[in-house]
């Protein structure tokens, strides 16, 4: 059995207290969870205070496809959030009110 088999890839996630959002902190090899986090917490949380520490194995984390990747991009149009809409609306109402007395003239 060679090492890449022994060992799986884990990813561990902590959260300093409560309220606060779980960040990635980092990857690393391990033969199993119990040891994956043995590791993480003994070797990079000693000096630290947490309130939760997570070591997730990374073949239970599902990746986006790139079809789910592209279908993001169709929905970011979301122009009519952002103030450039609002830019010059003094000239804008006087084009539309000059419009609109044209068609009635």
């Amino acid at each position: 059995m060679s090492g890449s088999e022994f060992y799986e890839e884990f990813e561990v996630f902590s959260r300093k207290r409560d309220g606060l959002p779980l960040e990635h902190r980092f990857s690393l090899t391990a033969p199993n969870k119990e040891m994956a986090y043995v590791m993480a917490k003994e070797n990079f949380f000693r000096r630290e205070s947490l309130k939760e520490l997570w070591v997730v194995n990374r073949k239970e984390i599902r990746k986006m496809t790139q079809e789910e990747r592209e279908a993001f991009q169709l929905l970011d149009n979301k122009a009519y959030r952002e103030t450039r809409g609002y830019i010059n609306l003094p000239k804008k109402w006087k084009e539309l009110k000059q419009s609109v007395n044209t068609e009635e003239g």
